[in-house]
């Protein structure tokens, strides 16, 4: 199926170049050029014979070798739930900067699911989805600092007042919660032990 795809893709949307990316362990995926995700998803969604109709996952990794510029890899798994198929298409960014984020084409136009999965990318990681109608942090505070899964991000020791990562993350209350002590309240009157 794959190699099809590569040849579909490369067939609607030459600029894209995709392609194979054989895996010795998981899944094979389809490695396009970021300026051509928007049209791939697109040709993918309305192919009669594959119809990838669900958006499932957006997934940032940033690789940063040491000594290297380093690049981030977004990953989209797309379904087919009336084909009973899915496939994985990856494609780079540059690093960019916090004042100069990556830019890609968002999909909310082709899924609503793009929606929440492109503002947690960009939460996370830091991309700026193009043409997103409403592209904001999801999982942090609106004035945070930084993209928390980014390689060379620095955890912030303190963030409006609130120790951000305490190095006593846990008292010894909180790590006995759930722990029995008593053996009485395991008895055969009462297995719960409430």
């Amino acid at each position: 199926m794959h190699e099809e795809l590569v040849q579909i893709i490369n067939g609607a949307v030459p600029e894209a170049k995709a392609q194979l990316n054989s895996a010795e362990i998981g899944d094979s995926s389809i490695t396009v050029d970021s300026s051509a995700i928007y049209k791939v998803c697109e040709t993918l969604k309305n192919n009669d014979k594959f119809n990838f109709n669900v958006l499932q996952v957006i997934s940032g990794t940033d690789f940063l070798p040491e000594g290297e510029e380093g690049y981030l890899e977004l990953a989209y798994i797309l379904a087919s739930f009336t084909k009973n198929h899915e496939v994985i298409i990856k494609t780079k960014l540059s690093r960019g900067s916090d004042d100069n984020l990556p830019k890609i084409d968002s999909l909310c136009k082709l899924w609503s699911a793009a929606n929440w999965l492109e503002r947690e990318t960009y939460d996370m990681i830091g991309v700026d989805f193009v043409g997103h109608p409403d592209l904001r942090r999801i999982l942090t505070s609106s004035n945070w600092e930084g993209h928390p899964l980014r390689r060379d991000y620095v955890v912030q020791e303190i963030f409006n007042g609130m120790v951000v990562n305490p190095p006593e993350k846990m008292n010894l209350e909180d790590q006995q919660f759930g722990v029995k002590t008593n053996a009485d309240s395991l008895s055969n009157k009462n297995p719960m032990g409430i």
